[in-house]
């Protein structure tokens, strides 16, 4: 069936993989004649009934100037979940596409829907995943041990592209700074690009922090940095510029402070038996683990640096003051930013704060 859609909350990744399909399915010598893209962002439910009405009468109308002809409803924003999405008129467009899409298409024509969400409820949904040709891409959840592994070899492939390459630290470094987004990863690899030029093609650590911007997911990663450097200023700096921005303080206690002072003390544990794979099954059985129940070393081994500036029983102490600070954001009326404050100050200086 030349029927194609490619969705997922991976926004920048969806917009690459649809591009390319689109491309491999226009006709050689095809134009922008013979092939027709609507634009799928909608407004309202309205404009939603409206896309679907559009792209029913191009996947009507004959190409004029090829044999093959390709219909892109792109970047469509109303097949989701939120309220445009659920309003009478949208979801009437989005039958009526359907009701099209199930009866046999022209011969030579193709429809390609890219989208941003798909509700796998409903009807449409249902129908696309058994019937059509369907990707999906979503974006890496980086509260997960392991999503460092995923974005490390999303990178190394967009870099291959670029015929660049980024190995150990640097490739850490740029995974830490740029995030998981596949848009922003594409931009900054662009950027590095540019820069090296044709000089070379090797990407180091200080050509990364001096072109790569620093993602939401790279603050986040720079709070942590701070805490295992026992920079107590820094991620104060850092905390404070994120609450600033409406950041909820309970959700990066969770993302920075509390794994990063849980990798330490891991990596400091396994790391007196001499690495998580000489620790005794015991020791590995409560190590950080990876969707498939490995542990992940990635994790361990860059905090594994960081664990020197502390001994065990301070990251002890450091996982019980992380315990009570985390408490007192959820269940007391204090100051979130004062409860971060005296938990990174005892992070990092070791010291009982009142």
């Amino acid at each position: 069936m030349p029927i194609y859609v490619v969705t997922g909350t991976d926004e920048g990744r969806v917009s690459e993989e649809a591009s390319a399909l689109f491309e491999s399915l226009k006709a050689p010598g095809s134009d922008e004649f013979s092939n027709e893209i609507i634009e799928g962002v909608a407004d309202n439910s309205e404009a939603a009934f409206q896309k679907c009405s559009s792209a029913i009468e191009a996947l009507q109308t004959l190409g004029l100037f090829a044999a093959n002809k390709v219909v892109w409803l792109k970047g469509a924003n109303f097949f989701g979940t939120d309220r445009t999405s659920e309003a009478e008129r949208a979801v009437t467009g989005v039958e009526n596409l359907l009701e099209v899409l199930q009866d046999d298409l022209p011969d030579g024509v193709n429809f390609l829907l890219s989208a941003t969400g798909i509700n796998g409820v409903r009807r449409f949904g249902k129908w696309a995943k058994k019937n059509t040709e369907y990707q999906s891409y979503d974006k890496i959840d980086v509260s997960k041990e392991g999503w460092e592994e995923q974005v490390a070899r999303i990178v190394t492939r967009i870099a291959r592209e670029k015929n660049l390459t980024l190995q150990g630290e640097a490739l850490e470094l740029f995974v830490q700074r740029a995030g998981a987004e596949t848009r922003q990863i594409t931009n900054e690899i662009e950027k590095l690009d540019l820069y090296l030029g044709d000089t070379r093609r090797e990407v180091t650590v200080e050509d990364i922090t001096l072109m790569v911007s620093v993602s939401h997911k790279g603050v986040i990663w720079e709070i942590s940095r701070a805490v295992e450097t026992r920079n107590a200023k820094r991620a104060i700096d850092l905390i404070d510029s994120l609450i600033a921005k409406n950041e909820n303080a309970v959700g990066l206690i969770k993302a920075s402070i509390i794994p990063t002072v849980r990798n330490l003390f891991f990596a400091k544990l396994a790391g007196s038996y001499g690495g998580p794979s000489r620790a005794p099954a015991g020791i590995q059985a409560v190590l950080p683990k990876k969707k498939d129940g490995t542990v992940n070393t990635w994790g361990l081994k860059m905090a594994a640096v960081g664990a020197k500036n502390f001994t065990l029983p301070q990251l002890q102490q450091g996982m019980s003051d992380c315990l009570d600070a985390d408490k007192a954001l959820v269940t007391s009326g204090q100051d979130p930013r004062m409860v971060l404050h005296k938990l990174v100050i005892r992070l990092c200086d070791g010291r009982k704060v009142a």
